[in-house]
């Protein structure tokens, strides 16, 4: 049997450290993206997020194929299904989360959206076949009871109310947001599995090809929708150019985690990118904090350390 490079991603398990990467790369974003907030609508920022990632996106693979001298992977109608599902899964995940805002309650549904590492585990194992151990299901429960715990703590009705309120239209919603991001993380897997010629040119293929349908999409949109937003979009470059660049960095890392590893686990371990928002807000921000907050950030941790240590098991 041949012996693993040591620089392999087997060997390394890359995931884990791109994801880490992602995960924080998603946290700057989302920083830069409040600049935006009152400059264009909701439609329009979410616009920036895509238009902007796209050119960094075409460099990005230009650079795989130029200097480190990937092929260019050949699509097929398997990647196509998958990809323009993720794509557009992806889109009517941010629609329904940002539909969840106009309820009084809306906390409510953004507690029940993140189910989607858990709802990503499970269609990874209908749509691709990615088994998820016992113990890597307890990791990602004890990930999802702590965001939970966490939204609770920061309204004022509490834990009890989230948990009594799973048949309301918020919660509906906040699972269909989940559900919407869930699917896109498997389709996105599934697509990038199709390709050939290394998990790091598949995976920025596979990007720049979502990224170019998005754009699409949602050009459409606003040209419909919300005339005058995408004039709103270049005239705000400056901000919009980074909050692109930062989402791009965090979607390659996505992306490429993804086509090492089961999107679940992908998805419960960037779940650490709450504890870096939290880090921040206590260290930089000075912000006060409540123990069922500390609470919540302590049961992800451990759902984390227990996805790490036992999804083999």
């Amino acid at each position: 049997m041949a012996r693993v490079p040591w620089y392999s991603a087997e060997h390394l398990e890359l995931w884990i450290p791109i994801t880490l990467v992602a995960a924080f790369s998603q946290n700057i974003r989302g920083a830069l993206q409040k600049h935006l907030t009152g400059k264009l609508s909701t439609g329009g920022a979410t616009q920036a997020r895509f238009f902007y990632a796209l050119p960094f996106a075409l460099l990005y693979v230009i650079a795989l194929c130029f200097v480190f001298g990937f092929k260019l992977p050949k699509p097929n109608a398997e990647f196509v299904v998958y990809a323009a599902s993720g794509a557009l899964a992806q889109v009517f995940g941010a629609a329904t989360l940002v539909a969840l805002y106009s309820h009084r309650n809306f906390f409510v549904g953004t507690a029940f959206s993140k189910t989607e590492s858990i709802q990503a585990a499970m269609l990874g194992l209908v749509l691709l076949g990615d088994k998820v151990s016992a113990g890597a299901l307890i990791g990602i429960c004890l990930g999802l009871t702590g965001m939970v715990i966490i939204s609770g703590a920061r309204h004022e009705a509490g834990i009890r109310r989230i948990m009594s309120s799973l048949i309301t239209r918020p919660a509906l919603l906040g699972i269909c947001a989940g559900l919407g991001f869930g699917v896109s993380a498997v389709c996105f897997r599934g697509a990038s599995l199709s390709l050939e010629g290394g998990y790091a040119i598949q995976a920025a293929f596979t990007l720049l090809m979502v990224l170019t349908l998005q754009t699409a999409v949602v050009a459409l949109y606003l040209r419909i929708k919300e005339p005058g937003q995408m004039s709103a979009v270049i005239t705000n470059w400056r901000i919009a150019a980074l909050v692109g660049l930062a989402g791009m960095i965090a979607s390659v890392g996505w992306f490429t985690a993804m086509t090492l590893q089961n999107a679940g686990y992908v998805r419960a371990l960037g779940q650490i990118e709450l504890v870096f928002s939290f880090i921040a807000s206590v260290l930089i921000f000075k912000e006060k904090t409540t123990r069922m907050e500390f609470v919540g950030i302590a049961v992800i941790v451990i759902g984390i350390l227990i996805l790490l240590l036992f999804r083999n098991a």
